[in-house]
């Protein structure tokens, strides 16, 4: 069944991370809009067709949310239907939100963090803080790239980003600084970008699991437009990960051309 939705694409990259000044140095940070925080695009319906599937059928692999981001779970919920109600893509009720593909998805405060994963195209974490840094409480991880959210459950932000290379010890501690320092007035966001030989938005891997490398003829760039939100109440910073998947031969000239000299 997971083949049916192995094509999702968008129509084209609104972001080059590998080339904008502003997002290819890490950690890459830029202001955010609260009214940009959540993004309606040409793949929503498609992609939203998969998370449904993926939260119907393999709900223990994609959601989970420990007991103590139940709090912010449900504020997160607060906030995402405060931020729908000024979309026109949306239409919100006091039980019910009309998505922009036509699905009707009831509020449950019960399964807040399922819910807001059912309105919006982006995936959801829920970062808390220990004593010592922030750790992943819950999370609405439908199109993994690469990693397995039973892996990184209720880990701190040292080790789950521990397999990547370029998420340095420097680079760590200024992200926990971030996340300590940042106001719920004032949402951020960065973007990477990774190359693949499977389009398939849930890419799932342990940790000691290898992405595929051997690119043919043709490939895709998956880009992630990653939100960064602290929730006032809790203070819990939601994670947001909106993903693209196009292929490289839909990339506009310039963007083929910078890709090119970079892995060639």
């Amino acid at each position: 069944m997971q083949n049916y939705f192995k094509n999702i694409f968008q129509d084209s990259l609104p972001l080059s991370p590998w080339q904008e000044l502003s997002l290819k140095n890490l950690p890459g940070i830029n202001p955010l809009d609260r009214k940009d925080w959540i993004l309606v695009d040409s793949a929503f319906n498609k992609q939203m067709q998969y998370a449904d599937y993926l939260l119907k059928e393999y709900k223990d692999e994609v959601l989970e949310c420990n007991e103590c981001a139940t709090d912010a779970s449900k504020e997160l919920l607060e906030n995402i239907l405060n931020t729908l109600k000024d979309k026109k893509e949306y239409v919100v009720t006091a039980q019910s939100i009309t998505r922009p593909d036509g699905c009707i998805i009831e509020i449950d405060w019960e399964q807040s963090l399922l819910t807001s994963r059912l309105l919006v195209q982006q995936d959801l974490c829920i970062m808390l803080k220990n004593k010592e840094e922030h750790f992943l409480g819950g999370a609405a991880m439908c199109f993994p790239a690469s990693w397995k959210l039973s892996e990184k459950i209720m880990q701190p932000m040292s080790i789950i980003h521990k397999p990547v290379d370029e998420f340095t010890d420097n680079i760590a501690s200024r992200v926990e600084r971030m996340f300590c320092l940042m106001s719920p007035k004032q949402d951020l966001w960065r973007a990477n970008w990774l190359i693949y030989s499977d389009p398939n938005l849930h890419q799932p891997r342990r940790q000691t699991e290898l992405r595929p490398r051997n690119f043919g003829e043709e490939f895709w760039v998956r880009v992630e437009r990653q939100t960064f939100c602290k929730l006032p109440k809790t203070k819990a910073v939601i994670f947001g990960i909106h993903t693209y998947v196009v292929p490289f031969s839909k990339l506009n000239n310039i963007q083929r051309k910078s890709i090119s000299n970079i892995i060639n």
